[in-house]
């Protein structure tokens, strides 16, 4: 069984929403997950991304792997992060 990181439709037509859900390779692109790990929302404004990141270090060293739209997105949040936490 391979899991894949990646995003999940469920906004209406016209407004999109997705989550960021863990789920086997083969599966659908809107079908069952395995964890929701996060949300995104490409219409807002400020930080559309919100997203479990001690959740993805977990899969990720069970085997999952990111799509790369994913890969990317973690990778700014990371870095959102680590600017976010000396100012705090």
């Amino acid at each position: 069984m391979a899991l894949k990181i990646r995003l999940s439709r469920v906004g209406t037509k016209n407004e999109p929403h997705y989550r960021v859900v863990v789920a086997e390779e083969r599966s659908r692109r809107d079908g069952d997950a395995v964890e929701q790990i996060g949300a995104y929302n490409p219409r807002a404004k400020g930080n559309p991304l919100t997203i479990k990141l001690d959740r993805v270090d977990y899969w990720i060293s069970k085997g999952a792997k990111p799509t790369s739209t994913l890969h990317a997105m973690i990778k700014r949040s990371r870095r959102a992060a680590t600017a976010a936490a000396p100012a705090a």
